[in-house]
């Protein structure tokens, strides 16, 4: 079974909304996420703008990036700039796979609230659909 992992910097919301979009997506993959600073809870914007498209993640928990996660995935991706992942965790994912996707910030844009999520949200669930369809199994 192809391991997919999803990784962003609190890992309160972008990495467990692309997370909860690639289960639905592709039932078959195996899927986690982590972040590099794990926050506490998960984002309520995240959680809401996924029930809007009928994907719960509102059981999810923040947790850190690890060795055994990492090694673990056959495909690693880190949602956003701010999320870096060490080198020395990285050295023990030998044969993994790793995409960066930098994905639409529309605060930046002056577009806040439900609004901004629900636009992150459809450009991540784009990425997701994309990487199921290149994912073997």
């Amino acid at each position: 079974m192809t391991a997919v992992l999803f990784v962003c910097a609190r890992n309160g919301g972008k990495s467990q909304m692309a997370a909860g979009l690639m289960r639905a997506a592709a039932p078959g993959v195996a899927v986690d996420s982590a972040g590099t600073d794990p926050g506490s809870n998960l984002n309520a914007q995240s959680v809401a703008s996924l029930a809007e498209v009928g994907v719960d993640i509102s059981g999810g928990a923040p947790k850190p990036v690890t060795v055994d996660l990492l090694a673990a995935a056959d495909v690693v991706v880190t949602l956003g700039g701010e999320a870096r992942i060490d080198d020395d965790l990285v050295a023990g994912a030998a044969g993994t796979v790793f995409e960066t996707w930098e994905t639409d910030e529309p605060s930046a844009r002056g577009i806040e609230g439900m609004d901004r999520m629900r636009l992150v949200r459809d450009d991540i669930a784009a990425r997701v659909t994309d990487l199921a369809g290149r994912l073997p199994r």
